[in-house]
C-alpha cells in the first residue's frame, strides 16, 4: 500500500466524502483536540508544577540553617521494626545559643538514641524559629518529579474525560439520527421483502 492512499486512509474525517456526516468531522476534530491537549497541557502542567516544586524546595533550603543544640532530654532508643533497626526523629526539648548570644528552649525534630546533654543540630528558619530540616537536592528533585507526573497525569486525565464525554454525545446523537433514519426506511424496506 502506498504511503498516500494510508495517509488518505487516517484523514479520511476531513476529506470530502458523500458518506461522511457532519459528526465525523466533528468527532475528528474533537480528538485532535484531546490529543493535542494532553500532550501539551499534560506537558505544560509537568514543567510548571514541577519547576514550582523545586523552587519551593530551593526557598526553604536558602531560609533555613542548622545550629548546635544540646540535648535537654532523652530520647527514645532505635525502633526496630519487620525491616530491621530504624533510626527515626523524634520531637525533643534542647537548647541553643542564638546570633546574638541569647540562650533560647524549644522542641526540635532530633534522631533516636541520645542522652541527655547529647549535642545534636536543630535547623532554625529566617525569623530564628525551630523548624525541620530541609529536604537536600536529591530529595527536591524526586519530589519535583512526582508532582510533575502528578500534574501531567491529571490534565491528560482530565482533557481524555472531556474528549470521551464529548465523544459520548455525539454517538447518542448519531444513534438517534440513525433510529429516525430506520424509521422512515424501515417500513418500505419490510414491504419491499415481502
Amino acid at each position: 500500500m502506498r504511503r498516500d492512499t494510508r495517509t488518505k486512509q487516517r484523514l479520511w474525517r476531513w476529506r470530502s466524502n458523500p458518506l461522511r456526516r457532519r459528526d465525523d468531522a466533528v468527532e475528528a476534530w474533537i480528538v485532535l483536540a484531546v490529543w493535542t491537549g494532553i500532550a501539551l497541557g499534560g506537558t505544560l502542567a509537568g514543567l510548571v508544577a514541577g519547576h514550582a516544586v523545586a523552587e519551593s524546595f530551593a526557598q526553604q533550603r536558602a531560609g533555613r540553617h542548622s545550629v548546635p543544640a544540646v540535648l535537654l532530654e532523652n530520647t527514645p532508643a532505635v525502633f526496630v521494626t519487620e525491616a530491621g533497626p530504624s533510626r527515626q526523629q523524634v520531637r525533643a526539648k534542647v537548647r541553643w545559643t542564638a546570633a546574638d548570644g541569647s540562650t533560647h528552649i524549644g522542641k526540635a525534630k532530633v534522631d533516636t538514641g541520645h542522652k541527655t546533654g547529647s549535642k545534636v543540630r536543630v535547623w532554625m528558619d529566617s525569623r530564628g524559629q525551630l523548624t525541620s530540616e530541609p529536604a537536600t537536592a536529591a530529595q527536591a528533585t524526586v519530589f519535583a518529579g512526582y508532582a510533575a507526573t502528578a500534574a501531567a497525569l491529571g490534565v491528560g486525565g482530565v482533557t481524555y474525560a472531556v474528549g470521551r464525554i464529548a465523544r459520548g454525545r455525539l454517538d447518542r446523537r448519531r444513534i438517534d439520527q440513525w433510529g429516525r433514519e430506520w424509521d422512515q426506511v424501515g417500513p418500505q424496506w419490510i414491504r419491499k421483502t415481502t
